[in-house]
């Protein structure tokens, strides 16, 4: 088997275009609107739409450049058809569904959150025959287990409110920090005391992880934050936000790494894969991988650069499609915004 798989991601703001022949990425590149975002403190649709239509001729054209292939030479067309933002879905799929049809080439329109548990396999080889995923990204926050990328996945657990990058962001709102707040809360948490504030772990009861073992919930955390802020400016006291920051990252992530493990071991797996955008958190990565390290359990993460958005998590996931001979989508299938995680591929 040495099908040459194109893969294409607009899920959001960010225009990813990539190559994979064989399982091995032959080049991915990324067009982002990210910086036009800031004066509005979140995505804009209606920009995020435009700026995927400006870019995508340019970025395919890139991919196919890097790579030194034609376009004749794909042998199947993957994107992203859900879940995501509906317009910036609909631009990648329908450009997905006219190329290959153009070519006469397989179309198949796959899952972004399982996806970010492809990629890893780009870097790390050949994922393991049953694993548990944790995607955690802006909008997104996911626990699947895994007994095989294309076609058997099943949600554990999710987020009941707010994901971790969304809380990150609103929490950088409450420091006064740029917009995305993720990066921003990261670098200020690494210059404070996370044992300095203890702010609460949501569903850590006793009673609440029986009833939500895998859940996660972030809305009462960012609350928290906001109060205890307020009080201090209610004292005329000064905000230490380094301090704030880590120990709000150390809530977040040890909620998120402490589920995931205990996830591995009540089924069985001794492999944890990370992805999402917010797989870039310094302090979500050490503490998954010593908590691994404490059970057994390898974690296994990709680089930064595949954490956000991007193509190649697409072709990825394609070419797994592929190699497990799942029938391709129709081209008369319409996106998903809220596409389920036990959802591999749209037929």
């Amino acid at each position: 088997m040495n099908e040459l798989v194109l893969g294409i991601e607009t899920s959001c703001d960010e225009t990813g275009i990539a190559l994979v022949r064989n399982g091995e990425l032959l080049a991915d590149v990324t067009a982002t609107s990210m910086d036009e975002y800031a004066r509005y403190g979140g995505i804009i649709p209606e920009i995020a739409s435009r700026a995927h239509l400006e870019s995508f001729l340019p970025t395919l054209q890139a991919v196919l450049d890097k790579a030194g292939v034609e376009l004749a030479e794909v042998d199947a067309v993957a994107a992203t058809a859900g879940p995501g933002l509906i317009g910036s879905l609909i631009v990648g799929v329908s450009a997905a569904k006219a190329l290959a049809f153009a070519l006469g080439k397989p179309f198949y329109g796959v899952n972004h959150i399982i996806a970010h548990l492809a990629v890893d396999e780009l870097v790390h080889g050949d994922l393991p025959e049953k694993f548990v995923g944790l995607v955690v990204s802006g909008g997104h926050s996911h626990l699947l287990l895994v007994r095989n990328i294309a076609t058997d996945v099943v949600e554990l657990g999710g987020t009941l409110d707010d994901a971790a990058g969304e809380a990150f962001d609103k929490v950088g709102r409450l420091l006064g920090l740029p917009y995305p707040g993720g990066p921003h809360i990261d670098r200020l948490a690494q210059q404070g005391d996370r044992e300095a504030i203890r702010f609460p772990r949501a569903l850590s009861s006793a009673k609440n992880k029986e009833k939500h073992p895998y859940d996660y919930s972030f809305s009462g955390l960012k609350t928290a934050v906001a109060r205890h802020i307020e009080g201090l400016e209610a004292r005329g006291e000064e905000i230490p936000k380094a301090d704030i920051a880590a120990g709000f990252s150390e809530a977040v992530d040890d909620a998120l790494s402490a589920k995931a493990i205990e996830a591995c071991l009540h089924n069985g797996c001794d492999t944890l894969v990370i992805g999402g955008g917010f797989s870039a958190n310094s302090r979500l990565r050490e503490l998954a991988l010593e908590r691994g390290e404490r059970h057994g359990i390898e974690v296994r993460i990709p680089p930064i650069r595949y954490c956000t958005d991007n193509g190649a998590m697409i072709a990825a996931l394609g070419w797994e499609m592929v190699r497990n001979g799942v029938e391709p989508s129709p081209l008369d299938i319409t996106v998903d915004t809220g596409m389920p995680r036990d959802i591999t591929i749209i037929h």
